[in-house]
């Protein structure tokens, strides 16, 4: 009877040690919880900084479909400028005939000066209209190239972000503190890169 006391003595302090040893490695890897919630933290970021850089993107296609359009529209604008150059060129070579008879016609001599400058006039309208349409065409283009660094540099902030998160998931499996301060490190640097592009871009 003395062996199985000593026994089941021997079973109870072997539980209790056992579970010591559970709460002393509990209490040595409790860090391992503030790894695993910085690591959502910084997927979240993660998502936040992708979801912008995707909308940088768009905005640069939308810009350079604009910057297209607008180019085109300039360019009939040009080609109507010249047209309209063309047939002031017919009435002015109609304006020189007729300077050259003896006894022009006074009805035609102004009519063909009056249209003349129309051409002149309707040229001026159409040139202001196309520099217009150039115009908002070079803004599109600014637009799109500010989209597009922006989108860049979000990737850059995305990219950190991956790799932060790749330390965190290491330092979970190789229990190594030192990974996940080089994780948060990495995390903050994405961070301040990804409110840079917020703010400034």
């Amino acid at each position: 009877m003395s062996t199985n006391l000593d026994e089941l003595k021997d079973l109870v302090a072997a539980i209790k040690a056992d579970q010591q040893a559970q709460k002393d490695k509990e209490k040595r890897d409790a860090w391992t919880k503030f790894v695993s919630l910085s690591m959502i933290c910084l997927a979240v970021l993660a998502a936040i900084a992708t979801q912008r850089g995707a909308g940088y993107s768009s905005a640069t296609m939308k810009q350079l479909n604009e910057a297209t359009f607008n180019q085109a529209e300039a360019s009939d604008q040009w080609a109507f400028y010249q047209a309209k150059g063309i047939k002031q060129s017919i009435y002015e070579q109609e304006r020189d005939r007729l300077n050259t008879l003896a006894a022009p016609d006074p009805k035609s001599v102004v009519s063909v000066a009056a249209r003349i400058a129309r051409y002149e006039n309707e040229k001026k309208e159409i040139s202001a209209e196309a520099k217009k349409l150039e115009a908002k065409r070079d803004e599109a283009r600014t637009a799109a190239t500010r989209a597009a660094d922006a989108a860049r540099e979000m990737g850059l902030a995305t990219t950190i972000f991956q790799i932060a998160i790749a330390l965190g998931g290491v330092c979970l499996v190789v229990k190594k503190r030192w990974l996940w301060y080089v994780s948060m490190a990495a995390g903050t640097l994405a961070a301040v890169q990804m409110f840079r592009v917020i703010l400034f871009k």
